[in-house]
């Protein structure tokens, strides 16, 4: 990151260079594509099993990992594939994995929701509700021991705030002051039930107070608020000073997952966020800014629809595991 050229400038315009925002945009733009193609391939009969898209919230996801170094790690949760994408996953290998391929991150055995990157830093992710905040604080205690100078970003939903592993991790975190920054990517509802139903807090980052760190809430469909938000708290992890909670307000567009029909929230709703898109806002940012042209955009966008489509092809082509190493990756076994 750079410094700062002027004061007024949005944090990410001010702290990265061209190229850097760039990817951003082709990241957040590759997240939204990947997912429309994973949707048309399960209509289409190719993918089995359910998935939960993250669409409409692909600000968070990029705005977050852009601040990371590349030895630096995350958890994730079950929608997570836009949280794989920002840590710099290949959508072929991604497609693999759903089509229940052998080149697929985890050959095929995991699936939509128990991806893992190890080598990009994605540690997986996560079918349990807040089944990633205890892996995250136990990578970060693994740094602080070992002196890695790793931080962890730990994604997570607004129904896990209410889960008791989501209290235990951040006081844990928080006594031994451990490098990790935890995400709450708050999209206003836990499968249907709304967080105004479910959380007394009126803010989730005001539970933060309870285990002495930091909590602040962010417009998380704004990518520049979301790196601003994030550095800080990275700053503050790899310095030694413990954690933080960051809670991205943003929205998914489609339902929970694919047997989801959407009864239990508006048309004007789902309208008045996606008039909020946030590729559209860093789209005009970027433009607005000189940093690209919509030709660029429109070139970004043709160069992405392409990857997407080989990616599929890979995918389609890939060998299916033999079923004689069904045992191949277990650990143990019952006699």
């Amino acid at each position: 990151m750079t410094k700062p050229k002027k004061a007024n400038l949005p944090f990410a315009i001010a702290n990265y260079s061209p190229d850097k925002l760039k990817d951003a945009l082709r990241k957040m733009l590759l997240i939204r594509k990947f997912e429309e193609g994973a949707e048309d391939c399960y209509t289409r009969g190719l993918i089995h099993g359910t998935m939960h898209l993250s669409i409409g919230q692909e600000a968070s996801a990029v705005g977050s990992c852009m601040v990371l170094d590349a030895d630096d790690q995350i958890t994730s949760t079950h929608r997570g594939h836009g949280h794989c994408v920002a840590k710099g996953a290949k959508a072929s290998r991604m497609f693999a994995e759903f089509f229940g391929k052998e080149t697929g991150y985890c050959r095929g055995r995991g699936g939509s929701m128990h991806i893992a990157d190890f080598e990009n830093g994605n540690l997986g992710a996560n079918g349990i509700v807040a089944g990633g905040i205890p892996i995250a604080v136990g990578a970060a205690l693994t740094s602080k021991r070992l002196k890695l100078n790793k931080v962890i970003l730990c994604f997570f939903g607004d129904g896990a705030n209410n889960e008791g592993a989501f209290h235990e991790a951040l006081n844990m975190a928080s006594i031994w002051k451990l490098p990790v920054v935890f995400i709450c990517e708050n999209n206003k509802y836990g499968m249907s039930t709304s967080v105004e139903r479910s959380t007394a807090a009126a803010n989730i980052a005001d539970r933060a107070v309870a285990y002495s760190m930091p909590g602040v809430t962010i417009d998380g469909n704004d990518l520049s608020a979301v790196s601003e938000a994030v550095t800080k708290a990275v700053v503050r992890a790899r310095a030694g000073e413990g954690p933080s909670l960051v809670e991205a307000l943003t929205y998914r567009w489609r339902g929970h997952s694919k047997s989801d029909r959407n009864r239990y929230r508006t048309k004007e709703e789902i309208a008045e966020w996606v008039a909020k898109d946030p590729i559209v806002r860093f789209s005009a940012l970027l433009q607005e800014h000189k940093i690209l042209t919509n030709q660029d955009v429109r070139e970004l966008e043709e160069s992405v629809d392409k990857e997407i489509a080989e990616a599929i092809e890979f995918a389609k082509e890939s060998p299916a595991p033999f079923a004689s190493d069904v045992t191949r990756d277990v650990y143990t076994e019952l006699t």
